[in-house]
């Protein structure tokens, strides 16, 4: 997908530039009349919510978790999902451009990583391409949380490489005595870009009302170089744009919504509603020299969904069950791909569905928890348009599942088992026409099968030991069975985003993996210690591969299916070395690597080793850190891939709470302060959209 500069840039520019600072003005303006609320830091033993139905504590699950609180939330960069959770240790981002961005791990992205909404998916298109965004924006949620690796059974076997739960507020579960509420705004140099989040609850039962809204909007961004790399301008015989801005990177993104609850004594009921749409250029080669008269001009993605939840909690006393758990979701999604400069479409992206899940919670008996649950989904999918290499699409899921824990204080084991039942259907293949490439591999679709149905079981089990003081170590083995998507089976063209000639197989069958992992966490005063190591071994190992040949100037890729092999591990701590009453001195560090072969060679957007370093100083009113990350050169490549060069990134904040006592909170923030041209591996658009350059942004945070 290519396209040129924004019309009307520099003027908007300029307009941005001064709404942004009013903004950030007024927003720190109406701050300052707040009222007290004391900020609070991750607790240890906050519980994990997406872990299982029941309650466990971060210092006691058997998996790697991060979780990112509201307060961390206020103060983070106005991002994409992806972007935001990159760099935490085993995850990275797609980035595909600031529009567009989703979260892989362990090396694993698209539909092998669930990102969900309050626990159910969020129907929209971000699995099928790198190009499209996730419909859900960071500065919505109250709380993201991350789990590393496939054991989050609740939620579907597919989940292979995680689980990413953005949590929000807008079903309200408790009261609210008093008029609850936050706001934050910031302001960043590297793209004139602003940013605002707020949200409000109020209702001291049993009605309870919600009121959330979040804008960001930006220009394009600088990088510290030019953002063709050498590498692709000599591989290509290039001559490269050496201007530091990426243009065509402009995001401009609203998301509103309400929702309203009725808290009993023994429970709560609410529904909700939101609004998102979201308009972002997709970045193209800066290259000087003719012009290919065949080449796409500007292209800008429109985007939108309307999305209404409903979720409830009800106690009650069933055999052995205290608690019933309800969550529903449903969305219509549609996204269009313009040519900035005429306004014409090219290809639209609907995809309209609901997804369901019940969950019936076990009594704590002698450190016995557990719980039951039924998942089902629903969802409809078409492409219209140039890149319409899907057909109209029906897939129909449903799941059963059951998790078991019991907890003995100095040892204790876990497991879980699931099984889901998938039908995918594709409308038309009697009438399509098979494209050439795809004649070539011996591909009929009118003799293809339309209707494939998988039956897919996975289970998992663990044991752990607490052998002494605040000593956790556990080890955990899992085999998970994913069905292919309507991508994998059914594809037969053009693919702008991945900028390949894709070609599916109808006949793929279940890709399934055995996974071990172990892990070793530490959690005393002063000092916090967590590793996890893996490996895991795929059957079927459903991958992209390079035909060799090309269809309309675009390499041909066929999906097929192999063995592979992962492993890897992920390393974090924290140590204060100094501490005077509520003031402290600590020390963190993170590290990550993973390393994946298949039946083929090593597979394409591995990541490199991380590792980073940070030291932070705490106190009631003033906060600052100074970090340094190290992300290494990616030598090993697929075929047909261009190496990666490692890069080193500093960044550093430093926040004041002006008034004691009070809630807010004032911030300023570098990113990226030595300009480095950062390229992140894993990205389809490495070496045309480098990473942002050096950013200062300014913002302020308040909760009442």
């Amino acid at each position: 997908m290519t396209g040129v500069r924004m019309q009307g840039h520099d003027t908007r520019r300029s307009a941005l530039r001064i709404r942004s600072l009013l903004a950030t003005t007024a927003a720190v303006a109406a701050l300052i009349a707040g009222s007290a609320n004391a900020q609070s830091k991750e607790d240890l033993s906050e519980l994990v919510v997406t872990a299982a139905p029941y309650p466990v504590s971060i210092d006691s699950v058997t998996t790697s978790v991060h979780i990112l609180n509201r307060q961390a939330l206020d103060l983070a960069p106005p991002t994409g999902l992806g972007d935001l959770l990159s760099g935490l240790p085993g995850v990275r981002s797609t980035f595909y451009g600031p529009g567009a961005s989703r979260p892989i791990i362990r090396g694993l992205s698209g539909p092998r990583v669930l990102v969900l909404q309050n626990g159910v998916g969020l129907v929209d298109a971000s699995t099928i391409s790198p190009d499209h965004a996730v419909a859900s924006d960071p500065g919505e949620a109250s709380r993201i949380e991350v789990l590393r690796g496939p054991s989050a059974l609740a939620y579907g076997g597919s989940a292979i490489g995680g689980v990413v739960n953005i949590l929000d507020d807008r079903v309200p579960s408790t009261p609210a005595p008093h008029l609850q509420g936050r706001l934050s705004g910031s302001y960043g140099t590297v793209d004139d870009g602003y940013a605002l989040s707020g949200g409000l609850k109020a209702g001291p039962g049993p009605w309870v009302v919600a009121l959330d809204a979040v804008k960001r909007e930006s220009g394009d961004y600088h990088v510290g170089g030019p953002p063709v790399s050498k590498r692709l301008a000599d591989a290509d015989g290039l001559t490269r744009d050496l201007g530091k801005t990426v243009r065509n990177s402009g995001v401009d993104l609203e998301a509103y919504g309400a929702g309203l609850s009725y808290i009993g004594a023994d429970g709560y009921l609410g529904a909700s509603v939101k609004r998102t749409t979201t308009v972002y250029g997709v970045p193209y080669a800066q290259v000087l020299g003719p012009v290919d008269p065949n080449a796409e001009g500007p292209v800008e993605i429109h985007l939108r969904q309307t999305r209404v939840d409903v979720r409830g909690e009800h106690t009650l006393n069933l055999g052995p069950f205290e608690k019933v758990r309800a969550a529903f979701g449903w969305a219509d999604y549609e996204h269009a791909e313009i040519a900035a400069d005429t306004g014409a479409i090219g290809t639209r992206f609907l995809s309209t569905g609901a997804e369901g899940r019940l969950e019936l919670v076990q009594k704590e008996r002698n450190g016995w928890q557990g719980a039951v649950g039924f998942q089902g989904l629903g969802r409809s999918f078409e492409a219209i348009g140039d890149e319409a290499f899907i057909p109209p699409s029906d897939i129909r899921e449903w799941g059963v599942f059951t998790l078991q824990r019991l907890d003995k204080g100095a040892w204790g084991i876990e497991g879980g088992l699931r099984l889901d039942r998938r039908r995918v259907s594709a409308e038309g293949l009697s009438t399509r026409e098979a494209s050439e490439a795809a004649e070539e591999l011996g591909l009929d679709w009118a003799a293809a099968p339309s209707r494939r149905v998988f039956t897919n079981v996975s289970g998992s089990a663990a044991a752990f030991v607490r052998p002494w003081k605040d000593w956790f170590a556990s080890v955990s083995i899992s085999h998970n069975s994913r069905a292919p998507t309507e991508t994998e089976l059914f594809a037969d063209g053009p693919h702008a985003g991945t900028r390949t000639f894709e070609i599916g197989d109808p006949n793929l069958t279940r890709e399934k993996v055995t996974s071990i992992e172990a892990g070793l966490r530490y959690t005393g005063d002063g000092l916090r210690l967590e590793g996890h190591g893996y490996v895991a071994k795929y059957s079927g190992f459903i991958e992209e591969t390079p035909t060799g040949g090309q269809e309309d100037s675009l390499p041909i890729y066929r999906f097929t299916q192999q063995g592979a092999n992962f492993v890897g591990f992920e390393l974090e701590g924290s140590y204060r070395v100094w501490r005077d009453g509520e003031r402290s001195l600590s020390l963190e560090a993170g590290a990550d690597w993973v390393r994946g072969k298949t039946d083929a060679g090593p597979p394409p957007r591995i990541p490199p080793y991380s590792i980073s370093g940070r030291i932070v100083f705490d106190s009631p009113r003033f906060e600052a850190h100074v970090e340094t990350r190290r992300v290494g050169a990616q030598r090993r490549v697929a075929d047909y891939e261009l190496p990666t060069d490692g890069y080193t990134q500093v960044n550093a904040r430093v926040a004041f709470t002006p008034v004691a006592g009070k809630a807010l909170k004032l911030f300023v923030e570098g990113r990226n302060l030595t300009d480095t041209v950062a390229r992140e591996h894993t990205s389809f658009l490495k070496d045309i959209a480098p990473l942002p350059g050096r950013n200062i942004r300014f913002g302020a945070a308040y909760s009442f």
